[in-house]
């Protein structure tokens, strides 16, 4: 089990969070659902040690590696998307597997053709699935999802989710989504927390079923037929 207990964070006089507390499960897809400017991303943030927080406890979490899907697609702009995975990927990975892996989930996302190409080269789109592609590749013991589908067509939105599903047969993966999306909440997720703030509070938790994903199912086949 991964999580914070108690930790608060401020903004000056804007108080986002304050006395939080909230458990991710290993091997599953914890997923915070809630409207945008409620305190989420200040949570990852927290979470992956980007942000300091004013008071709490961090646990279970000083020794793991994040892989984060940021909602920018924070892209070196003088790197190539090839080397925007390697940069990252070197870090962890020697040269030649650095290399393999870069061009695999280049592939994974539809974009071998362009893994020499610049991000001003790339659509916002193509943009998006290089950050994707980056995270996925590292293999961090904790996959951050923050907003993560924005700008990526219905086919390609699918064939990621289930990349996504695919990474929790990691040892000791967890997998955190972001989203205010119920469609991608229900379809991906385990455990859905449904959040409001700031001050961030959770409102409700909610153990997703097969029921639960077979009706969001059957409503996307619907829309798909459209």
């Amino acid at each position: 089990m991964i999580g914070v207990t108690n930790i608060s964070k401020a903004y000056k006089t804007l108080k986002v969070i304050e006395n939080f507390s909230i458990e991710f499960e290993k091997g599953k897809i914890s997923c915070i659902f809630g409207a945008s400017g409620s305190g989420k991303t200040t949570l990852l943030n927290i979470l992956t040690g980007i942000t300091k927080m004013d008071s709490g406890q961090r646990i279970n979490l000083e020794d793991k590696r994040f892989s984060y899907v940021f909602q920018e697609d924070r892209l070196l702009p003088f790197a190539t998307a090839k080397q925007n995975l390697m940069f990252v990927l070197e870090d962890r990975y020697d040269k030649k597997e650095a290399e393999e892996r870069a061009k695999k989930y280049l592939e994974v996302v539809g974009l071998s053709r362009f893994m020499d190409s610049y991000p001003h080269e790339l659509s916002g789109g193509m943009q998006r699935r290089v950050s994707f592609a980056r995270a996925l590749a590292y293999e961090g013991d904790v996959l951050i999802l923050d907003e993560p589908f924005k700008g990526l067509d219905q086919k390609l939105k699918k064939s990621l989710i289930e990349f996504v599903k695919s990474y929790l047969k990691k040892d000791d993966a967890y997998v955190i989504l972001v989203t205010h999306d119920m469609q991608e909440a229900v379809t991906l997720s385990d455990c859905i927390y449904k959040v409001n703030g700031p001050e961030l509070k959770i409102v409700e938790k909610i153990i997703v079923d097969e029921a639960m994903k077979e009706q969001v199912k059957e409503k996307m086949l619907l829309i798909d037929k459209i």
